[in-house]
């Protein structure tokens, strides 16, 4: 069976796609085939390394890192804000969000003249609302719009302190050493929201008593409504604003009775974290590295590598996972065209932050140049088929 579907996977193949740019440098990184990487950059409060890899026909997943100023007028507080936006059914919310929520964050904290909690929900809120008016002047036109949405994880560090904000389940992961025994443990920093786990699907009861189909199994994978694993998510509006769930939408997204109440969130799950001298590293990362490596083997990775390259290395040995799993050669898998790659692997994003104690704590007024680094990926024009399209199913990651 293997060796039929290696057959029919030969035509896919890397050299099949002519006229895509492969290789160079882009944004401050570099492109190796499928792979995007930055391997070291500096951050306010350390160094930073950054790796994608591509699975889908257009890349889904989108990032950024900035460090400077987090306002509008430049005149702080600074510090650094990451971003993992795991978009699903398209790339147009992912990318939205990476055009958007940083400037909502930075006006935001302009007005309240700080970072806090309050800001990074705002941000998210404008972020969610500016969206929605895309689907709804888009709707006329591009209907299918509507079933395209994004799970979006958020870090921002700023004066010692740690904000992380979720929705849907990528995820955020301390590295922290242990004084006694000199060992790096890990210590996972965001709550997720996806339907596999027990107590988002009794939320999700509780939340709509009246509804027995609220979440369902499906080809033995838990779907809120049979369609989306993610509970919470930015866009998704066909699930969120009864008027976008109709007519022109593809009938495989419409349900059948009309709901009254959204069916997703857009309510982020936040916490804050004070920084200690023992905290080294955050790994933040799309759910398609956690997928294949747990929490504290990721941690051992970075611990027991060199900075820079670390989320490269990241990228893999998650690959080497899948790979194995499908009892095939991690060379073999390498070969695979984008496409028919995600059969085996998801859109994956690493960001690796490091935290330099002599720095986290430095107050929010400190100067620094600012960078600004989105990752990369083949991102082709917009109405573009790539080759070796294969129909998508909505995971929500």
């Amino acid at each position: 069976m293997l060796s039929g579907l290696m057959n029919l996977l030969r035509a896919c193949f890397r050299p099949g796609s002519e006229g895509f740019s492969r290789t160079g440098s882009d944004a401050g990184g570099r492109q190796d085939g499928l792979l995007w990487y930055k391997d070291s950059g500096q951050h306010l409060n350390g160094e930073f390394s950054m790796a994608v890899i591509q699975a889908n026909n257009l890349l889904e997943d989108q990032s950024q890192i900035e460090s400077g100023s987090l306002s509008s007028n430049e005149s702080g507080p600074y510090g650094t804000f990451i971003g993992i936006y795991d978009g699903h059914g398209g790339p147009e919310t992912s990318r939205f969000i990476n055009d958007h929520l940083f400037h909502h964050l930075k006006k935001f904290t302009s007005e309240q003249q700080s970072m806090s909690v309050d800001v990074i929900r705002k941000a998210l809120q404008a972020t969610e609302e500016g969206f929605i008016s895309v689907v709804a002047n888009q709707w006329s036109l591009s209907p299918q719009i509507a079933a395209v949405g994004s799970c979006c994880l958020v870090g921002v560090i700023c004066n010692g302190t740690l904000y992380i904000a979720n929705l849907g389940d990528s995820r955020a992961v301390l590295g922290r050493a242990v004084k006694a025994t000199g060992e790096v443990l890990a210590m996972q920093l965001s709550a997720e929201h996806n339907a596999s786990i027990e107590s988002i699907r009794q939320e999700l009861h509780s939340l709509h008593p009246d509804d027995p189909n609220i979440v369902v199994l499906k080809h033995n994978v838990w779907r809120v409504k049979g369609l989306i694993q993610v509970s919470k998510s930015i866009g998704d509006v066909y699930l969120k604003k009864a008027e976008f769930n109709r007519e022109p939408l593809y009938a495989k997204f419409r349900l059948r009775e009309p709901f009254k109440m959204p069916i997703l969130s857009s309510e982020p799950s936040i916490s804050v974290h004070h920084l200690q001298p023992n905290d080294q590293f955050i790994i933040f990362a799309s759910d398609g590295l956690w997928e294949h490596l747990s929490n504290q083997e990721a941690v051992d990775i970075v611990q027991n590598s060199p900075r820079s390259g670390s989320a490269r290395r990241l990228v893999k040995a998650a690959l080497q996972e899948a790979a194995k799993k499908r009892e095939m050669r991690y060379s073999d898998l390498k070969k695979i065209d984008r496409g028919v790659r995600r059969h085996f692997h998801d859109d994956t994003t690493v960001v690796v932050v490091y935290l330099d104690s002599n720095v986290v704590s430095r107050t929010s007024t400190a100067k620094f140049p600012g960078i600004s680094v989105r990752g990369g990926g083949i991102n082709l024009p917009h109405n573009t088929l790539a080759p070796c399209t294969t129909p998508t199913e909505i995971s929500g990651t």
